[in-house]
């Protein structure tokens, strides 16, 4: 029943791609967006009236915004989705934090260093990318100092998103600093096998 619309260019898409195969979930997935098109189109747009990717359909039922497909298919599944409330809302602000702090300050690098070409692109806004962006894995280190997980000492719905930005923000070709603690998280997602396919992919 469970459908996905979105390239796996998109970090949105990969997040819910990478949260149903950790689920273990079978989730047919149709290209959209970009040049694949198709969100323009009059029945996509009564589906999703943004226009963007991902847009989940579970029969009947459609959802866009990727954070909360994420947590729709963990609540379905009963997995990744903390029942205790202060874990639940815990998870839930870092991946509102995700969305609303992270991934805007390091996509301007992004756009620059995969979707601009060579001789257009400009090195102020990557470097003032790289200035907003590198406190805040400074901070998710610190953090993952002090638990294995974002929400505690299991992998939960809240490493979904920040792992799709880990390998965003890491996949570009620029030095970073070393991030031990983040590093030893983001090995573990490496080794899982759900991870292949979506966190060892090119960006594009």
């Amino acid at each position: 029943m469970l459908h996905l619309w979105g390239r796996l260019s998109s970090i949105n898409v990969r997040k819910v791609v990478l949260c149903a195969q950790v689920l273990g979930l079978d989730l047919p997935r149709t290209d959209a967006g970009l040049a694949h098109g198709v969100v323009d189109t009059p029945g996509y747009r009564a589906q999703n009236p943004n226009g963007l990717v991902p847009l989940l359909q579970d029969g009947d039922f459609t959802l866009w915004e990727s954070n909360a497909i994420v947590r729709y298919l963990c609540a379905g599944q009963d997995r990744l989705y903390p029942r205790n409330l202060r874990q639940r809302f815990d998870a839930e602000r870092w991946m509102d934090w995700q969305q609303t702090t992270l991934n805007p300050a390091g996509s301007p690098a992004f756009k620059q260093w995969i979707r601009t070409p060579a001789e257009q692109r400009d090195a102020t806004v990557i470097a003032q990318s790289v200035a907003a962006t590198e406190p805040l894995f400074a901070l998710l280190d610190e953090h993952l100092s002090r638990q294995a997980f974002m929400a505690g000492d299991e992998l939960g719905m809240a490493d979904i998103p920040i792992a799709c930005e880990v390998h965003r923000w890491w996949g570009l070709p620029q030095a970073r600093p070393a991030r031990p603690h983040l590093e030893r998280w983001y090995a573990g997602w490496l080794a899982l096998p759900a991870s292949r396919g979506v966190l060892d992919l090119p960006l594009s």
